[in-house]
């Protein structure tokens, strides 16, 4: 039976304008985590996407779990990252499950993917080990650039999804209000959040630019205080009282 996920591994294979911000984001973020995360062993992640933060986490956690719907992404993955130790198990996140608990569950970009949110954020608190931390990463609407085009006249829809942003699969844009939102009606509370890849003009003219590394790491450290105005924004959530008492 065909796998409707499986028409958007065009925009996972590496060929795309927009894999030059997708590459600083996704080596970014994963650092970040495995930062806050000193003395955890165990992840949960959900989705392979490019791949790039499932072989990244693997070098941080013991033990590493991926799941993912489409055979042409996970065939993508392994052909890409054959020497890669994560676990990767082909299910859908809303049907997934297991008796095993997790110090840290990465929900990476997956939000604006789903049909509901709240419900795949309220179905993978039962797999928190408890005091087990979720992280997770979303496009922001309001990132700077779009910000300025707007302003400009040039973007009169900010909220507006790109034929890319369709290629990808994605549903919706998240502001920090929207995904405030979803988090507190999932039984979460926030402990951390902040910007990912602080990006002033388009891609075409970042690439333009041809700038130094440093000056793309410099716009990744000063976005931590922008999630506002970022290009993505990372929440760091741990169970709230009201949803321990929903388990």
């Amino acid at each position: 039976m065909r796998n409707a996920l499986d028409d958007h591994v065009r925009a996972y294979q590496g060929e795309n304008l927009y894999d030059f911000d997708n590459l600083i984001q996704l080596k970014w973020y994963p650092e970040r985590i495995a930062q806050f995360s000193a003395g955890a062993t165990s992840l949960l992640e959900l989705g392979l996407g490019h791949g790039i933060t499932a072989d990244a986490f693997g070098q941080h956690f013991k033990r590493h779990v991926v799941i993912d719907a489409s055979p042409a992404v996970i065939e993508n993955f392994r052909r890409r990252f054959p020497g890669s130790k994560a676990e990767i198990v082909e299910s859908y996140f809303e049907s997934f499950g297991t008796d095993e608990r997790f110090d840290v569950i990465v929900c990476g970009y997956i939000l604006e993917h789903v049909d509901d949110p709240v419900r795949i954020l309220k179905h993978f608190r039962r797999f928190l080990a408890p005091g087990g931390r979720m992280f997770v990463t979303v496009p922001n609407a309001e990132v700077l650039n779009r910000k300025l085009g707007h302003l400009a006249g040039m973007l009169p829809d900010m909220q507006a999804l790109s034929e890319h942003d369709r290629l990808l699969g994605h549903q919706r844009y998240y502001t920090v209000g929207t995904l405030r939102k979803d988090i507190e009606e999932s039984g979460y509370e926030i402990r951390r959040l902040e910007g990912i890849y602080l990006k002033p003009l388009t891609t075409r003219q970042m690439i333009a630019l041809d700038l130094d590394e440093n000056i793309i790491r410099a716009l990744c450290e000063v976005a931590i205080d922008y999630p506002e105005l970022s290009c993505g924004i990372l929440a760091e959530l741990a169970v709230s009282n009201a949803g321990n008492n929903e388990r």
